[in-house]
This record gives structure tokens, sequence and C-alpha cells, in this order.
């Protein structure tokens, strides 16, 4: 019986002896922790590539360097004819100053194509009230030919609201209506991002816009769900490139002036 407790006695030393050997290894070998290096600003920094250097309008609203001068009161050298685009742009110039729908002669387009944009335009409707409604000052302005932008008198006039000015039409209505006074000019500056498509056609991303009304944010980065189509649901048609930015001709005389446009 002592025998067997000797035994046991000296096992258990001899665990114990391993175990402390062993720890006594880990510690010895393992490396003590470094601290990491501190961080420094210029770690952060960013240098190339050096931002492009644009020089800004005087006036607010007028165009920076780098814009696309659409329409400035002179001609309509940028733009042709929608119903025959080897036929000029048929509306007026008005006083140097601004072009009128000439109603029945067809929306006008622009020569370029566009993808991604910064546009902006000024536009008004008809002085004279005649009538309420969709009929009451009614044109558009579309992206890449097919996603639109409603353009409408709606000071004072109820109509479906993701058909009244500021809405992308029949898709998304405004934030708030921000329209002036049949006598004054209203204010677009868009942003406005094409859609990108899958190597089979069909839609990856979606087209997105953001607008301002007269300073006012009236559509904030919404998703465009499709072609904006007066009767049926919005889809994607099959894949397109870069087009045209188009006016349209909807029989009212509505006014544009100070169009201009940034590729982004």
């Amino acid at each position: 019986m002592k025998y067997k407790f000797l035994q046991q006695s000296f096992l258990m030393i001899a665990l114990f002896s391993a175990t402390v050997a062993v720890a006594q290894h880990k510690f010895v070998n393992t490396p003590p922790e470094v601290s990491p290096m501190p961080m420094k600003p210029e770690m952060t920094e960013i240098w190339e590539p050096e931002v492009k250097i644009i020089t800004p309008a005087k006036t607010l609203g007028n165009a920076p360097s780098d814009a696309i001068i659409l329409f400035d009161g002179k001609n309509l050298n940028q733009w042709v004819s929608k119903k025959d685009v080897n036929k000029p742009a048929a509306w007026k110039i008005v006083d140097g100053d601004y072009m009128e729908v000439v109603p029945g002669s067809g929306g006008i387009q622009t020569k370029m194509a566009f993808g991604d944009c910064q546009l902006h335009l000024e536009w008004s409707t008809p002085d004279e009230v005649l009538d309420r409604g969709q009929a009451r000052g009614n044109s558009g302005v579309f992206f890449q030919n097919r996603y639109e932008l409603q353009i409408l008198d709606s000071y004072n006039n109820r109509t479906y609201s993701n058909g009244q000015a500021g809405s992308i039409y029949k898709d998304h209505p405004p934030l708030v209506n921000a329209v002036k006074t049949p006598l004054e000019w209203n204010i677009y500056d868009v942003i406005y991002t094409a859609p990108r498509f899958k190597s089979d056609g069909k839609i990856d991303n979606p087209a997105r816009i953001t607008v301002l009304l007269n300073g006012v944010l009236i559509q904030n980065n919404v998703t465009i769900n499709g072609l904006t189509l007066y009767i049926g649901l919005h889809n994607y048609p099959a894949s397109h490139s870069d087009d045209v930015i188009s006016l349209q001709d909807h029989d009212s005389k509505n006014q544009f002036r100070n169009i201009w446009i940034r590729k982004l």
C-alpha cells in the first residue's frame, strides 16, 4: 500500500514539473506584444489625382467653365427637330433671351448625347392661364430621351401628384410644390445618373435623379423605375447607351432659357 502511494506521488510530481517546463518554454519563446504604430495625419491624406480646377460662374445659376451651353438666347444650334432630326428645331427665339414652344411643331432634342449629367434649365409657363390640370402649361424634359421630369403650371392647379411639376412623370411625386406663378421663371437643377445594364441587356442599376426646383429639394436621389409612360407600368427597355436631352411640345407655349449641362 505504501509502495503504491509513493508511485502516485512521484507521478504527480513528474506531471507538475512537465507542466511548469512547458509553461516556461511558452513564456520564454512567445514574443512580447507589439504596439501598433501611432497614426499620423499624412497617413490618411490623398494627393493624387489632383482635383481638376474649374471656374464657377460669377452669377449663381449661370454656367461654370466646363459646362456645355445648350441655349443662351442667341440661337438653337445645339438642337434639332424631334420629328425629323435632319431639320432644325422649329421653336421661336424671343428677344434674344428665351425660346418659346411653337405648338404643333413637335419637340426638340439636343444634337449631343448624354448619360450621367448635371443639368440647369429655366422654364416658365404661358403668362395667361387658359386651362387647368394637365392642359395648363404642360411640357417636360426627357433624360436619355426616355425618362421625363415633368413641367407644368402647378401654381394653384391640382392634378394627380405624380403628374404635377417636379414629378418624375407617373413615377415619383415631388416632395413639395415649389412652383412660382405663371409670370415668373422656375429653375431646375438636376443631377441625373443613367441606368446600367448587364451584358444580356437586362437592367443592373436603374437610373437615379436628384432635382431642385427654385432652390428647393423636390427629388432626393430617387430611383426611376423605367420608361415614364402615360399608360401602363414602368419597366426598363433593353439596354441603351447615352442619348439626347429632349424638350416636349405638349400644345402649350412654354418658354425656356439659360440651359447648360455638365457631363459627369
